[in-house]
């Protein structure tokens, strides 16, 4: 009476359920493939048809054509891209070392680690030592010409390096703004103006130069 009153499909018809006796999983209907598919298959490929293929093989690689007659597309595929890709590949790797994808500015300058990048990868210079930038020939003759502005601290000092000299000095402000330091310091600066001690230590390191 359970079983009739709860059947065990209950959302399905009973003309759509599976007996109990006798039935097939649903998983093995599906997995294993009928007689009719089997047969719809066809006869295995001949060892023989196959040997007959073609079989792809990679296209030698063409040579390059001649620098001075070809064109400025060739030129570029050939001559120009082999060498300058791998080059940009590593100025990528680099700039991310320099932590340049984080901050607007930095002290990494693209152009001057791909002008070393290809000087040093010439292959004309193949078994010579490594030259640095500014040691180059061509970079030495145009910082001649076109001297550059001295890098600004901000860019050559690291973070750790510039908290350093940041906490040092609010240490030293904070040190200064003591009222007793404060008198320390004017009574210096009187005993500096009477006592002329600019121009008695100036004098010393004068006979000290000449002795």
């Amino acid at each position: 009476d359970y079983e009739a009153e709860h059947p065990q499909f209950p959302d399905v018809p009973e003309s759509e359920q599976v007996p109990e006796q006798g039935s097939v999983p649903l998983e093995a209907g599906i997995s294993q493939p009928s007689h009719r598919q089997q047969s719809d298959s066809g006869p295995a490929a001949d060892p023989a048809d196959q040997e007959l293929l073609p079989v792809p093989q990679a296209a030698p690689s063409p040579e390059p054509p001649d620098p001075q007659t070809c064109s400025p597309r060739e030129y570029l595929e050939y001559h120009i891209f082999p060498v300058l890709l791998p080059g940009l590949a590593e100025l990528l790797h680099e700039a991310e070392k320099e932590n340049c994808f984080e901050g607007r500015r930095t002290k990494f300058i693209a152009s001057d680690f791909l002008t070393e990048w290809l000087y040093n990868k010439n292959p004309k210079r193949k078994n010579e030592s490594f030259t640095e930038l500014f040691s180059i020939p061509f970079v030495k003759d145009w910082l001649k010409d076109h001297p550059r502005p001295p890098t600004p601290l901000s860019l050559l000092l690291s973070e750790e390096e510039a908290s350093i000299i940041i906490q040092s000095f609010w240490r030293g402000y904070r040190v200064r703004c003591d009222s007793k330091i404060q008198e320390l310091r004017q009574w210096q600066k009187k005993l500096r103006e009477e006592k002329h001690i600019n121009k008695v230590v100036k004098a010393f390191w004068t006979k000290q130069e000449v002795k």
